[in-house]
């Protein structure tokens, strides 16, 4: 390893919708963080890790900032914010194709206050708008504040993300490796198949559903003499009505999250899975301390 070798942490941050995540898996090479056009879909801060030969970046992908209206909204909102106070870079990420607004600005006065991290801003989704739009709101983004750089990027279609690798890489702390060479997150396997079975769950729902919705791991064993693992997870809901709307009528929908997920944790695990659902009402969970504990909150 050479002297000149950097490695830290980056987050990235920005309203919720805006390809974090997307951009996270991207540039890790594989699905570390699960992905839905439902806001607040990242819950916790999930460490991706990218390996260049001159340097190592962790990417903690942290929950959309917001103004919160639950106490799971002010714990993730606290969440956010003891991620941005210890990491080396915060990458701002606004879509190239929408305005920017009010979220975003709320977001950019909230970035002053992490005066240990530099701040570069990443333009996603760059594959959804011409030259000339893009051009627009590069100057729209460099108006807001002074950054270390401004970068656009499409993870969709792989544009621009080794030079964004560069560049993050540039602004890391000469440092030695913090991972090994073969990790790409710190994530258990148990939470990446509760977070795959949410991500499933959170197809095709209503809006006010996905806040209500979290996942839990029962039990997960190799079944004796075959090449199959058993998978039992609970999905909690908030009311029974809720409950209903995930199992869909005779069951429909609840198969159909079922097939999607095994799906994802078959190609995780690498091995043919028996998954079991269960779906249970725990009232009013996202304000009750107790109950946030008890689901990993």
């Amino acid at each position: 390893m050479t002297s000149s070798y950097r490695s830290g942490f980056v987050s990235f941050v920005g309203r919720p919708n805006v390809g974090k995540s997307t951009l996270t898996n991207a540039m890790v090479g594989q699905k570390v963080a699960i992905t839905s056009s439902k806001p607040q879909t990242t819950r916790r801060a999930i460490r991706g890790i990218v390996h260049r030969e001159n340097g190592q970046i962790i990417i903690v992908d942290t929950p959309g900032l917001h103004r919160p209206r639950t106490l799971l909204g002010q714990r993730l909102n606290d969440l956010v914010e003891s991620t941005l106070g210890d990491v080396d870079v915060i990458g701002f990420c606004i879509p190239a194709n929408e305005r920017i607004g009010v979220g975003d600005k709320f977001i950019n006065e909230q970035l002053s206050n992490y005066r240990r991290a530099k701040l570069i801003a990443i333009v996603t989704k760059s594959e959804l708008v011409s030259k000339k739009q893009l051009a627009e709101q590069l100057l729209a983004v460099q108006a807001m504040r002074e950054w270390s750089a401004i970068i656009p990027v499409s993870a969709v279609a792989a544009d621009q993300l080794e030079e964004l690798a560069t560049l993050l890489i540039s602004e890391l702390p000469i440092s030695d490796q913090l991972y090994p060479d073969a990790a790409v997150t710190d994530e258990t396997i148990e939470s990446r198949i509760c977070e795959l079975v949410r991500e499933a769950a959170l197809e095709g729902v209503r809006d006010e559903l996905p806040h209500s919705l979290a996942v839990t791991m029962d039990e997960m064993n190799q079944r004796e003499g075959k090449d199959l693992m058993d998978v039992h997870v609970n999905v909690w809901v908030e009311r029974d009505s809720q409950k209903s709307i995930i199992i869909g009528h005779k069951g429909s929908r609840l198969s159909d999250v079922g097939r999607r997920a095994r799906l994802e944790i078959e190609k995780l695990l690498g091995q043919r899975v028996f998954l079991s659902i269960r779906v249970k009402v725990a009232p009013d969970w996202q304000r009750d301390p107790k109950q946030l504990g008890r689901l990993g909150f």
